[in-house]
C-alpha cells in the first residue's frame, strides 16, 4: 500500500497544466521555471503554517485550562 502511495505521489508531482508547460518549455526559461516553482511552494506552505499556528493556539488554550482546574 505504501509503495502505491509513493508511486502516485511521484506521478502527480510531474503534472503541469497546459499553459504552464507551454510557457516554461525550453532551456531559455530556466529562471522563469524556478520562479513558478518557488511560487507554487510558497502557496502550498501558507495553509500548513496557518493550521499549525491554530493547532498550537488551541493546544495552549487547553493546557491553560487543565492547569487552572
Amino acid at each position: 500500500m505504501l509503495g502505491i502511495c509513493i508511486y502516485l505521489i511521484g506521478i502527480s508531482a510531474n503534472a503541469q497544466c497546459a499553459m504552464c508547460r507551454a510557457a516554461l518549455s525550453g532551456d531559455s526559461n530556466t529562471k522563469k521555471a524556478e520562479a513558478v516553482n518557488d511560487g507554487i511552494v510558497y502557496l502550498m506552505v501558507i495553509p500548513y503554517l496557518l493550521v499549525l499556528i491554530i493547532g498550537y493556539l488551541i493546544y495552549r488554550m487547553y493546557s491553560k485550562k487543565k492547569k487552572a482546574v
